[in-house]
């Protein structure tokens, strides 16, 4: 059928971009027609903390238009026109910030055929006045909904009443090209290869607790085994911040910060060079990380709290710990000297089996169905 898909995607960059682009490919190749309806302007420039919003990398081979923008209400009611005169049967919208609310919102209120909104967060992590409303806006207008994690769903519960909602995990990122041996990752990235290395990886938020990761490898344990931390992502957060920590700990010589938006085909090296991903956030919804980690066959440490620990099974694809700096270094510690790290690559590869595209399409499918009764 005629599938429309509103949200981020290429010129736009980020894992935002990647799962609607990755999520259109599945339904392309199920069969469907399926056009994503992207931005004209994302982000205001003085909204937007990054260095560019806009990527290098070629255009992957869908059909992508760019009609919305954000801030821009005459794009809105086009953009629904343009989705309507198409010939659309079913209308998916990527939502993960209310500023969002009120364009996606429109569209989906114009719009003739029935909506979905697939909902990576409800409520950010750094909320702020107005949130709850432009939410409200944006959910009043959808039928159905799919959630990434269940901590996302009970969130959505105080919008949606009784409108069907359900909850189908974040599939596997799998397009970043195949395993890469260690020795050749880490000479790409100029590493010394007789270290031993763990891995931060995305975005540099503070809710992401990189400042606990950084106390936790002040450890004595891990200071004198030598172990070093590769910090890969832009900081979208204060880094001197980070900096001043980094002496303050007298880990200079420990941590390696390439602060920079890691473009795709740069991103296996550094899933390929290290031991062990950790995510030691404070809060958290749902981790686009998790899923790469995943296609990598690489183990995790990871915090406690929101959908972080359903993506990853205690001590079958990694450790589970509190988010202190204390419980981050035992997980480390207890995964580099006592775990079974085959066995628990061997875990990963088993449990990705329930992370397919095919699983969400086939729950959206589902639902639009049941709509369409």
């Amino acid at each position: 059928m005629k599938i429309a898909l509103l949200g981020p995607a290429h010129p736009y960059r980020g894992g935002l971009a990647a799962f609607n682009e990755r999520l259109a490919t599945q339904l392309v190749r199920e069969g469907h027609e399926v056009t994503i309806y992207t931005f004209t302007l994302q982000y205001p420039n003085f909204l937007f903390p990054g260095k560019t919003q806009f990527t290098e990398a070629p255009a992957p081979q869908l059909n992508i238009r760019r009609t919305l923008s954000s801030v821009n209400p005459l794009s809105w009611y086009a953009t629904a026109r343009s989705i309507n005169e198409a010939g659309t049967e079913l209308l998916l919208i990527g939502f993960w910030l209310p500023f969002m609310g009120p364009a996606f919102g429109t569209v989906a209120k114009v719009t003739t055929c029935p909506t979905i909104a697939v909902v990576h967060n409800i409520i950010p992590h750094e909320s702020r006045i107005g949130d709850a409303q432009l939410a409200g806006y944006f959910t009043k207008h959808c039928d159905g909904f799919v959630s990434l994690t269940k901590s996302v769903r009970r969130q959505l519960e105080k919008f949606v009443g009784a409108k069907p909602s359900i909850v189908s995990p974040h599939p596997i990122y799998d397009h970043f090209g195949p395993i890469i041996a260690p020795a050749t990752s880490q000479n790409n990235l100029k590493l010394h290869a007789d270290a031993e290395y763990l891995l931060f990886f995305g975005l540099v938020r503070d809710y992401k607790g990189l400042d606990l990761l950084l106390e936790a490898m002040a450890d004595k344990r891990l200071a004198k085994r030598g172990t070093k931390l590769i910090v890969a992502g832009e900081f979208y957060s204060d880094r001197e911040t980070y900096d001043d920590q980094i002496g303050d700990l007298n880990l200079e010589d420990r941590v390696i910060i390439h602060d920079q938006f890691i473009p795709d085909d740069q991103v296996a090296d550094y899933f390929c060079a290290v031991d062990l991903l950790v995510q030691p956030y404070r809060n958290a919804t749902q981790s686009g990380v998790t899923p790469i980690a995943y296609h990598f066959e690489l183990p995790m440490v990871v915090t406690n709290v929101g959908g972080l620990p359903a993506m990853c099974p205690d001590g079958v694809t990694g450790y589970v710990v509190e988010p202190t700096a204390e419980a981050i270094a035992d997980g480390i510690w207890r995964y580099l000297t006592e775990a079974d790290q085959d066995a628990m690559r061997a875990g990963l590869r088993e449990e990705r089996k329930k992370y397919e595209w095919s699983v969400m399409t086939a729950a959206i499918l589902e639902m639009y169905t049941e709509l369409s009764v």
